[in-house]
């Protein structure tokens, strides 16, 4: 089975239990990206100083990434030379929703309703089918722990786990500054095309500001 980058995100951040999401607010910022960037690896969407541009509307065949691929096509319709981080901060949280009601089509996990003191609706989605996931945390255990050599989709995922500083999804019981180097590695190295690269390092710049941004408005 085939899943995307935003999905293997999402499936690292929902606790395989209870369903709950971890470190939602940075997991929900690398979901939009990792749409963005699976868009820019099919050449959907280019990024160049940090704008973003549709350049071809065909559809991937993913119904998750060719709904996103519609709504950006016609958001930068609307202006020209529109900023990723506009884009990250308009569509984060639709992103999420897209991603996991993806997740839940496929099976990989369930949603579940409740209510939070009677009152105030709650939805999880706890695991329904872990082979995915673990043969997810395998693939990367193999590339950073033990230094495999990682081909472009995975060096991608680590490229944005690292942007938005999830190394504790990906590697719960092993220390960061074992696993940091060797991500900050990948992501700088020379594994995608100029084209795609640009548009790693535009969006690991965007992630770091509307990251910065969120943690400055939750302190206020």
């Amino acid at each position: 089975m085939t899943v995307t980058l935003a999905e293997e995100i999402a499936l690292l951040s929902l606790d395989d239990e209870s369903g709950a999401a971890k470190e939602r607010s940075s997991a929900g910022w690398a979901v939009a990206g990792g749409i963005l960037l699976e868009l820019a690896m099919a050449d959907r969407v280019s990024v160049s100083d940090g704008r973003l541009a549709v350049t071809d509307t065909t559809p991937t065949g993913t119904a998750l990434l060719d709904g996103r691929l519609a709504q950006l096509d016609e958001w930068t319709r609307r202006k020209s030379r529109r900023k990723v981080t506009e884009w990250l901060s308009k569509d984060q949280s639709k992103s999420v929703t897209a991603t996991v009601e993806a997740l839940c089509e496929r099976g990989l996990v369930v949603e579940e309703q409740s209510r939070v003191l009677g009152l105030f609706p709650v939805r999880r989605y706890p695991e329904a089918d872990g082979s995915v996931e673990q043969e997810l945390r395998a693939r990367l255990t193999s590339v950073v722990v033990h230094g495999t050599e990682p081909d472009d989709r995975t060096s991608g995922l680590v490229s944005l786990l690292h942007a938005a500083k999830l190394h504790r999804l990906a590697f719960p019981d092993v220390p960061h500054k074992l696993v940091a180097p060797r991500m900050a590695k990948i992501a700088d190295g020379q594994w995608a095309g100029d084209g795609v690269r640009e548009a790693i390092r535009n969006m690991q710049a965007a992630m770091v500001a509307v990251t910065v941004v969120t943690a400055t408005t939750v302190v206020l």
